[in-house]
């Protein structure tokens, strides 16, 4: 028997249930609008970041490179003056029982120049270790944001990409693990490098985030396995619990507390996977860890199709 509403609207059970269904795929649809809406928002944002990143590098890499050239010209300008410091020494004992070798003596005591002679090499030395690592870091940041090239599929290499974004993320890791590398022998592929960049900052970061105790370990691994390429990254945090596995991917899932994670890194790197043609896999153990493997085409001949 139909009910008053029903009846009202003229409407027979079997279009009532219509209706329904009608309206339960068009809130579904606009779920899966939302989420991709959040993701370019992200991608956007992340894009933004990236070039960022780059403008900044490209200006320090220029007052970067001149000091690393002026500090080349100096090394050798302090070995010319070492070198003329030594025939003065060499000839100041022809001057025994002058007023000049009494002022020589006593200005070499006030300038200790002996020990001036070992400290200043020292100091030259760390110096140039200095600028050679703020210039590591200037690369570093220039190959994980790849800003500075077209945002178009090219042959990269995987082991140049993950030890990149390993400088980037190296204040997230360093106190809270050691990173153990088996690489080993991959093709380059065809991809986007900024993007897979950025699937595994937030695979490394999660890593590290999940790692609780005094001090744990992230291993990462790579290989081939016929048209393939694999990466995984592993660690022995506290693993992720039986029934949030099947939800990691999803947009705004976390396990995280509030501010720590967007619940979107993961969500943002499937997707980044699944555009490369490949796939992301998970396992873990709770309480013993966690291990990530994403494996992608070395060509993306398949696209073409």
């Amino acid at each position: 028997m139909e009910t008053t509403t029903d009846a009202a609207a003229g409407l027979t059970g079997d279009q009532v249930k219509e209706l329904l269904r009608a309206n339960e795929e068009l809130t579904q649809l606009n779920a899966q609008l939302s989420d991709a809406q959040d993701k370019l928002m992200q991608s956007e944002k992340l894009a933004s970041i990236g070039q960022l990143a780059a403008g900044v590098a490209h200006e320090i890499n220029n007052p970067i490179g001149f000091i690393f050239s002026n500090f080349g010209t100096l090394e050798r300008y302090l070995t010319d003056l070492f070198q003329m410091l030594a025939a003065y020494e060499e000839a100041e004992s022809s001057l025994q029982g002058t007023p000049a070798a009494a002022r020589l003596k006593a200005l070499r005591e006030k300038m200790e120049l002996d020990f001036l002679k070992e400290d200043i090499p020292v100091l030259m030395s760390e110096s140039k270790d200095g600028i050679t690592r703020v210039r590591n870091i200037v690369q570093n940041l220039k190959d994980f944001s790849r800003v500075d090239t077209s945002q178009e599929w090219v042959m990269a290499d995987l082991h140049h990409g993950l030890d990149s974004t390993l400088n980037i993320v190296n204040n997230e890791i360093k106190y809270k693990a050691d990173v153990v590398k088996s690489y080993g022998q991959i093709p380059d592929i065809e991809c986007l490098p900024s993007e897979l960049n950025q699937v595994f900052m937030n695979l490394l970061v999660n890593a590290a985030h999940a790692i609780h105790s005094e001090r744990g370990v992230i291993s990462l691994r790579t290989g081939t396995e016929s048209e393939t390429v694999w990466v995984e990254v592993q660690d022995n945090g506290s693993g992720i619990e039986k029934e949030n596995i099947g939800r990691i991917f999803d947009p705004f899932f976390t396990t995280k507390p509030v501010g720590k994670g967007t619940g979107l890194g993961l969500s943002l790197s499937y997707g980044i996977v699944k555009k490369h043609m490949g796939q992301i896999d998970v396992s873990s153990d709770p309480g013993k860890g966690t291990t990530f493997r994403v494996t992608l085409p070395i060509r993306q001949s398949a696209k073409e199709g």
